[in-house]
């Protein structure tokens, strides 16, 4: 068994997760979300998170805005719609409880 590949699945189930988290307090263009993510040691690429990101808009989770920059083309923000908190929500209670639960297991089992 591949170890890394087992790693890399563990980090796509959260990504998802992560990336709504990202923007609960703030409107972001994708390089600031990356570059949060691979702050957080949460390593992905450009390739997996434009299409995530356009998944996420058409299920009205994300919505956009274009804003002109400074030092180059227009930057498209994203930003939680009122579903995108939601699901967040619901999201960060899964979460919680799966991360209770795994945490129950693997410390009973190591004692």
């Amino acid at each position: 068994m591949n170890i890394e590949n087992t790693k890399a699945q563990m980090r796509k189930g959260v990504l998802e997760f992560c990336i709504l988290s990202v923007l609960k307090k703030n409107d972001a263009y994708t390089s600031e979300i990356l570059e949060t993510l691979k702050n957080a040691k949460l390593l992905v690429v450009e390739g997996t998170v434009y299409p995530l990101l356009t998944r996420l808009k058409n299920d009205g989770l994300l919505s956009y805005r274009w804003e002109e920059s400074t030092s180059g083309p227009p930057r498209k923000y994203y930003g939680l719609t009122e579903l995108g908190q939601e699901f967040l929500n619901e999201l960060n209670n899964t979460w919680t409880e799966l991360s209770d639960a795994v945490n129950i297991i693997t410390q009973t089992s190591q004692k």
